[in-house]
């Protein structure tokens, strides 16, 4: 029988015909399937802590940086339509527009706010500076530094439909929340690979947070009812009940993050504890901005100066604003205006959290009244394992 010889270059070229084809068609197919693996575009960042712990400060922080897209408590909207429900039947509701949000779909609104809406319908939306500049409002530049009293001037009666449109011009989603009281309930957004989710966990002084509350007990009432479970009675938390719950969350959102958590926590949890915030602000800002994959702006650097060391602690109508103060001042203010009676109320219902976040507990009022007895003890080593980079001591 006769064999047909073909040369070998006629079978190298087959091969890598054959080859650059199979090439083409694994690569249309996988043009169809998705990514999972691939990050998103966008960084998440989760401000989650308390009310009266310094949040809004911390969401400024990170509003009047040019590349986040930051909304204050969008949440708000979800307790105040829903208020007879108890804070943890509302996590999942919470939890869901919190998602919606970071992925810029504002439609989960419409079970909230379902008339015809302007940017003003938004939940403090004026002190989100991406909200106050283009494209969502043609009034400032992304690179302002904008007030919220100018922006309540100027923006308001634009249409709701900016809030989505600019948010997904942003490299960063930054939301600030008091509403979560479990981190567990956040796992669901944490292995969610649509997000690129951190969490910066704020914390402060029980006894100051305190402190502040006692000049919001009104604006207060009714998130407290929500957090006791009374099916819309508004509470004043004369007995620290609210207090004793906030408490709770914090360990167990700490304890939750640094004892044996899971592994796609890594990287991805950063407490910071306000004292040292006002202590140190750039060096804390810093530390923030590199866990979320931002960088400061030497006019930031200028107005976080000029914000922390304003005169005086502030006034009692100044308790939701961002104003100059004397933010040392604001962090000690605690020591002088409670009575020492109520201080062994607070430290009984929150003892277990000023000792795990590192405050000192005073046994007399001579001790709360010594201001030169420093009641921030040092950051443990531990405490921030999860962070990625190096802890300060």
């Amino acid at each position: 029988m006769a064999r047909i010889r073909i040369p070998s270059t006629i079978v190298i070229l087959f091969v890598t015909v054959q080859t650059g084809f199979l090439l083409f068609m694994y690569a249309r197919y996988s043009s169809f399937m998705p990514h999972s693996e691939e990050k998103p575009s966008q960084v998440h960042i989760l401000i989650l802590s308390s009310w009266r712990s310094g949040s809004s400060f911390v969401g400024q922080l990170f509003s009047q940086h040019p590349s986040v897209f930051y909304l204050m408590e969008p949440a708000w909207h979800v307790w105040v339509t829903m208020y007879q429900n108890s804070a943890k039947v509302l996590h999942m509701a919470v939890r869901d527009l919190v998602r919606s949000v970071f992925l810029c779909d504002m439609s989960v609104f419409d079970a909230y706010m379902p008339w015809k809406r302007n940017l003003s319908d938004l939940f403090q939306w004026a002190v989100s500076r991406a909200l106050c500049s283009a494209p969502a409002c043609d009034s400032f530049q992304r690179t302002d530094i904008t007030s919220e009293m100018a922006c309540k001037t100027l923006c308001g009666r634009y249409p709701f439909s900016k809030v989505e449109e600019a948010c997904k011009t942003y490299s960063h989603v930054v939301i600030k929340e008091v509403r979560f009281f479990d981190l567990k309930v956040l796992y669901p957004l944490l292995t969610d690979r649509s997000l690129n989710l951190k969490i910066i966990h704020l914390v402060r002084d029980p006894r100051a947070v305190v402190k502040s509350r006692e000049q919001s007990v009104k604006a207060l009432a009714r998130d407290n009812g929500i957090v006791l479970s009374t099916n819309g009675t508004e509470v004043e938390d004369s007995k620290y009940k609210v207090m004793q719950e906030i408490c709770r969350s914090h360990v167990q959102i700490y304890e939750t993050a640094t004892l044996k958590p899971p592994n796609f926590l890594k990287d991805r949890y950063l407490m910071i504890r306000f004292e040292d915030l006002v202590r140190d602000p750039l060096s804390e800002i810093s530390e923030m901005y590199k866990f979320a994959d931002l960088s400061l702006t030497p006019m930031l650097k200028s107005w976080i100066y000029n914000i922390t060391h304003g005169q005086g602690p502030g006034k009692k109508k100044e308790a939701f604003k961002i104003t100059s103060r004397d933010a040392v001042s604001v962090s000690q203010a605690w020591r002088n205006v409670l009575s020492f009676q109520k201080i062994q109320k607070i430290q009984e219902v929150c003892k277990g959290a000023i000792n795990m976040l590192g405050y000192q507990l005073v046994d007399s009022e001579k001790e709360q009244r010594d201001l030169s007895l420093d009641l921030v003890l040092p950051r443990r080593q531990n405490q921030f394992s999860w962070s990625s980079f190096n802890p300060k001591h």
